[in-house]
């Protein structure tokens, strides 16, 4: 049943909605349920992202009682930073907090005219891949539609960016702490409002999502919201790869490049970018990069080698600039684009892999398995 601004009844009493935790449509579903025109939505969008305002009494577009109304009834809250660690590269890392007792790692990486922000989608992961730092601290929650989208509001804050400034956030990439294919609905509704044109306005091609593989999530994401796909692929054989990305046990590699080949064809033949981190006598061999560009010979690919960054605890060493010379060559000679990926933030713990944050654990990654799908 739809209310009215009188309708006050004891809203005193009933705790506050934070719009930010609503996506787009649900925010039309929100004014529409008010009474209130649905383009109600579009303005506070606009206030809240383009503007960077949460105060209502600022929103002097909107009527004066819906103002007051709306300052009863909800409040517009982001996440908080803790601390910002900048590198000595100029990459920037906040530590940002979500709750009383968790706290995520946003990280923004400057480069010529590019900037890339790398997006949290859980507290902690779920996944236990061995070559990551977030894996050592368990799981604890999924982070809301507030706090995702939050991340991209904080960093535009911080840089300085709004509606008027020339854009400093030209890429977000879902690629930092947790699985965002396990958290689907809060990820894609904060990356719907990140290619909104009256939010953050990012094309397709510069929203990426990165997954250690999980299949339904993926198939739901070709129809729901085809953004650019990369794959954390780290190995060519099952038997490797189960034990440096445990959920191939559940999703095997041809299942896997099967359900790619058929988001790339859903999407006019985009390229699915694989990543493939390198440690050191482990899955670096030229074999292995022949194997490699056979498994990825039918699909549209991109590849990025990322060089091994160590974090405490860990007996990984990252392979020789000659081994990943040779397996970049080998992919290369195939047809394959392939880059190494610069490693930048490493003397902060911002790098590919070392993002910790502050982690309540309430589940241990050893069932992820059975929640992966």
């Amino acid at each position: 049943m739809k209310f009215t601004l009188a309708d006050t009844g004891n809203m005193a009493e009933t705790p506050q909605i934070n719009l930010m935790n609503l996506g787009s449509p649900a925010l039309v579903d929100y004014f529409d349920g008010i009474g209130e025109s649905g383009f109600r939505a579009t303005q506070i969008t606009k206030w809240v992202h383009q503007h960077g305002v949460t105060d209502y009494s600022s929103m002097t577009n909107l009527s004066k009682n819906l103002r007051e109304q709306l300052q009863i009834r909800t409040e517009l809250r982001p996440p908080t930073i803790d601390e910002e660690q900048i590198s000595e590269d100029g990459t920037r890392k906040w530590l940002v907090r979500t709750d009383s007792s968790n706290c995520v790692e946003t990280v923004f990486i400057p480069e010529g005219n590019r900037g890339t922000l790398c997006v949290s989608s859980q507290v902690g992961c779920p996944l236990n891949c061995q070559f990551c730092a977030t894996a050592t601290q368990g799981f604890s929650r999924n982070l809301s539609v507030g706090e995702i989208i939050g991340q991209v509001w904080l960093a535009a804050r911080k840089l300085g960016q709004n509606s008027t400034s020339t854009r400093k956030i030209t890429n977000v990439v879902m690629m930092g702490m947790g699985e965002p294919l396990l958290n689907f609905d809060n990820t894609v509704a904060s990356m719907k409002l990140m290619m909104n044109d009256n939010a953050y306005g990012l094309s397709k091609r510069r929203v990426t999502l990165s997954t250690a593989g999980v299949i339904p999530g993926i198939k739901r994401l070709a129809t729901e919201c085809p953004v650019s796909l990369a794959i954390s692929l780290h190995a060519t054989n099952d038997e490797l790869r189960s034990k440096l990305v445990p959920i191939n046990r559940k999703y095997p590699i041809a299942e896997l490049l099967q359900a790619c080949k058929e988001y790339s064809r859903a999407t006019n033949d985009s390229p699915i970018t694989f990543e493939y981190v390198m440690l050191n006598k482990v899955n670096d061999s030229v074999a292995e990069a022949r194997h490699l560009a056979q498994l990825l010979g039918e699909i549209p690919a991109k590849v990025n080698l990322i060089p091994f960054n160590t974090f405490k605890g860990n007996d990984f060493v990252r392979s020789s600039e000659s081994a990943i010379d040779a397996f970049r060559d080998q992919l290369s000679a195939a047809g394959i684009v392939t880059i190494t990926r610069k490693t930048r933030g490493s003397d902060i713990d911002a790098a590919c892999g070392q993002l910790v944050g502050k982690i309540a654990p309430k589940k241990r990654s050893s069932s992820s398995s059975k929640r992966a799908g």
